[in-house]
């Protein structure tokens, strides 16, 4: 600062510590000249204005900055290097051009990042500093930020999108990133860093496998596993390791536990074989040895849906798209035709009669488990019935010797209600003597089990139906290609 600025000055020596910072922001800033070019903002910039003198006149030695806490002489030091080239290069640009842009960008962000150990964030500064400098000529006003959050350091480079001098804005051409891209490349070989290696888009290889997701389920598996490899001395201990696992365990007639993200637990019952709880026990016991459960991989699918390219031409898209799809296409029905053969399928008729036995088999398969799972249902609410209609009958018969009294049934509604929908239900169902509640367990337990068999079936039944429907589809339109093809060449 120079010795006349307030804070130096003699005129200072009588002044409060806020007056001064009024007086010294007033100056550097350059407000009076500020409030002539905005006359319309004169609230706001005196809101600012208030900011930053409470800003730097506060005791506080730590100030929360975006979230995170700065000491106070730096967030000082750093406001007191403000001046009004900040706040005026967009004015001057409106004056200067009569421009005044409804959804006006601000400033435009670089991002610049480096190797992990290659280099100190001082030198990732000077780099970043020089390809905001060399990009935009010294011509914008702009910050380098640092970061060494990351295992790679890396800058933000944010700078004005208007000129210094207010007289033209920062045009965003096309390939800019591009152009940033090559000039950093340049500026980090100068400085022996090492570049991305661009490789021709023939030759870049494209990520088809992506790294699975472990559920829950697989995990709780894999942390079990890993427990009983320390070969813990019962059950019990077993869960205790469990719980410093940072799961949730619920004890009773079925263990269950929940990790810290789940929402549910899970019993060790429904985790499949070999983690049920009596199946842990043996194990811990000696009695058999544990196997840890092997992942299936999902199947694969054996070839895709042919792309119709003359709808896609017609919805818009380009040369580049009809070059990829004729491709793609070519791939798949060649897979297709593979498939065909596996399943010695030779013509278009045996074809048809593949679907409709597959189509035919699924609905059998889906009609005979929504048959079971209607059935369960049944024995589910007539079960419920019976048991209601044998716990309310005492009260039932009481208020039928009470001559049906409405004072009693004001008592008793609920019982008497229960009982009144069981002796509907019996009688819509046209049951003469009531099951036992044995013998509906015995079935419910049956279906179940037989619903349960019949997955297994269904699920490959659906798969072969939409393969063979796949297939078909793709031989019919690749024929109808073939044909369209054949009446353009006859045409010309």
């Amino acid at each position: 600062m120079s010795e006349t600025d307030p804070f130096y000055s003699e005129e200072a020596d009588g002044m409060s510590k806020r007056t001064q910072l009024e007086e010294y922001f007033s100056q550097s800033l350059e407000i009076d000249l500020l409030l002539r070019l905005c006359p319309d903002d004169e609230d706001t910039i005196y809101q600012i204005v208030d900011l930053l003198v409470d800003t730097c006149a506060t005791n506080r030695k730590l100030l929360r900055i975006a979230g995170d806490d700065k000491p106070a002489e730096v967030v000082r030091s750093r406001f007191m290097k403000l001046n009004a080239d900040h706040m005026l290069s967009k004015r001057q640009y409106e004056l200067a051009t009569g421009r005044r842009q409804k959804n006006d960008v601000i400033a435009y962000q670089i991002r610049q990042s480096f190797r992990p150990g290659e280099i100190t964030a001082e030198e990732a500064n000077k780099v970043g500093y020089e390809l905001a400098m060399r990009f935009t000529k010294g011509k914008y006003a702009f910050i380098v930020a640092t970061h060494t959050d990351r295992k790679h350091i890396h800058n933000h480079i944010i700078y004005n999108s208007t000129a210094l001098d207010g007289t033209r804005k920062f045009r965003d051409f096309f390939f800019s990133a591009l152009a940033v891209q090559r000039l950093s490349d340049l500026i980090c070989l100068e400085h022996q860093l090492s570049v991305i290696e661009i490789k021709p888009y023939r030759e870049r290889q494209k990520r088809t496998l992506y790294p699975p997701r472990e559920s829950n389920r697989d995990r709780l598996c894999s942390v079990i596993d890993n427990i009983l490899a320390e070969k813990p001395k019962d059950y019990e201990e077993l869960l205790q390791k469990l719980e410093q696992q940072g799961y949730e365990v619920k004890r009773g007639k079925y263990t269950s536990v929940k990790g810290a993200r789940q929402k549910r637990f899970i019993r060790f019952r429904t985790l499949g074989v070999g983690y049920s709880e009596e199946e842990l026990k043996a194990v811990l016991a000696g009695e058999v040895e544990h196997r840890p459960r092997q992942k299936c991989p999902a199947p694969e699918q054996k070839f895709q849906m042919l792309v119709d390219i003359q709808a896609k031409l017609v919805e818009g898209k380009g040369t580049g798209f009809a070059r990829w799809a004729k491709q793609h296409n070519l791939k798949e029905m060649s897979r297709t035709l593979i498939f065909l053969q596996e399943n010695k399928i030779g013509s278009i008729e045996e074809m048809q009669e593949r679907v409709d036995a597959a189509t035919a088999r699924y609905h059998e398969l889906g009609d005979s488990i929504k048959a079971s799972e209607k059935r369960l249902t049944e024995i589910a609410v007539l079960k419920a019935h019976i048991i209601n209609y044998a716990k309310t009958r005492p009260v039932y018969d009481a208020y039928r010797k009470t001559g049906y009294s409405k004072r009693f049934l004001e008592t008793h509604r609920t019982e008497i209600t229960l009982h009144k929908a069981a002796k509907a239900a019996f009688d819509e169902a046209n049951l003469k003597t009531l099951p036992k509640v044995k013998e509906l367990d015995a079935e419910y337990s049956k279906r179940l089990t037989e619903k349960k068999a019949r997955y297994p079936d269904y699920r490959k039944a659906k798969e072969e139906m939409q393969e063979l429907l796949r297939a078909k589809k793709n031989v019919e339109l690749f024929f109808a290609e073939e044909k369209s093809g054949a009446e353009k060449m006859k045409s010309r």
